[in-house]
């Protein structure tokens, strides 16, 4: 697989990842085994970067991960955590001594002594303005608790003042057809920076597979089911923040586009990588066969000019009213 430099990092990452929110919490269950298969199977189609938070299932994803190097330490994967959501959501919480104390347990369920990359995880927005906050990040650095770090964001302003940042590695991003506006300044930005882009809700939580209808149900602890309207976490974070039954209909028409041998969630992925200053690509996967199509949109021809107007024609029809303004 294709594999591109994360950025100030320097590393190598593969141009689709694995994104193991599902392997802890919030999608429903997935038992340690089938969770252990996931993780093989990404890495055997040639996937070489995973992203995990110390949240997740509380630290059930970066253990099955930690589990997974353990026994198979033959396999080279470069491995982002992300900090910062264990505690009370307060710009007082982004300590020095926070930040050991998270990243020490990060370490500890990854078994390394070093962390390729942890990641702010969504802080509140004066966070990214904070002095204090980056000097801890680059004293972690001086530590060799991380070897780099990043952030990840909600809004395209915070993305902004992150980048401008020295010592910002990374940005990751909700990007996907349904979520053009970094685009616009986001992705220009960090590339002329060396910045490394993270695109997350590649697939907008699943409607961009054209599988789901308006009837469609989620289970109870299903994060598309709690938090459709931002109860428990950012909106954005739940189908990138697009009404579900716009999204249902807008995905069917995006449906439409995949090329032939080409599922919709493989187009979605395939247009992710094409866009100029995209590092990775981390969608989840629930089972090997699934990890494995994702891997494989790497290998799909770029999707032609009049393909890429349609996407940019559907989200200005179907999705920026309710989504542009937002983030």
């Amino acid at each position: 697989m294709e594999q591109r430099v994360l950025g100030r990092t320097g590393r190598n990452v593969s141009v689709i990842g694995l994104g193991t929110w599902q392997l802890g919490a919030d999608w429903g269950q997935v038992d340690e085994d089938a969770a252990l298969a996931v993780l093989d199977a990404a890495v055997s189609a040639g996937v070489s970067f995973f992203d995990t938070a110390d949240v997740y299932g509380d630290g059930r994803s970066e253990a099955l991960i930690g589990r997974y190097r353990r026994e198979c330490p033959d396999r080279e994967i470069f491995v982002a955590t992300k900090m910062g959501r264990r505690a009370t959501l307060a710009p007082a919480n982004y300590t020095l001594d926070n930040f050991r104390a998270w990243t020490d347990r990060s370490r500890e369920n990854l078994g390394v002594e070093t962390l390729d990359l942890v990641q702010l995880h969504c802080p509140p927005t004066p966070v990214y303005s904070s002095d204090p906050v980056f000097d801890a990040l680059d004293t972690l650095v001086a530590e060799k608790r991380v070897a780099a770090y990043g952030v990840s964001v909600e809004t395209c302003d915070e993305a902004l003042t992150a980048i401008a940042r020295p010592g910002t590695a990374s940005v990751q991003i909700i990007l996907n057809p349904f979520r053009l506006k970094p685009l616009e300044r986001v992705l220009p930005a960090a590339a002329r920076a060396g910045v490394g882009i993270i695109a997350r809700v590649p697939l907008a939580s699943g409607l961009l597979s054209g599988r789901y209808t308006k009837d469609t149900v989620f289970g109870p602890d299903d994060h598309r089911t709690f938090n459709r309207h931002g109860e428990a976490f950012d909106r954005g974070e739940t189908f990138a923040g697009v009404d579900f039954a716009t999204g249902v209909e807008a995905a069917a028409e995006f449906a439409e586009l995949a090329g032939e041998g080409a599922s919709p969630a493989q187009t979605a992925l395939r247009w992710i990588i094409q866009q100029p200053g995209v590092t990775s690509v981390i969608p989840g996967a629930r089972s090997p066969e699934q990890a494995r199509a994702n891997a494989a949109a790497a290998e799909l021809a770029p999707l032609s000019p009049s393909t890429l107007d349609a996407v940019a024609d559907l989200y200005d029809r179907k999705i920026r009213p309710g989504v542009h303004q937002h983030w």
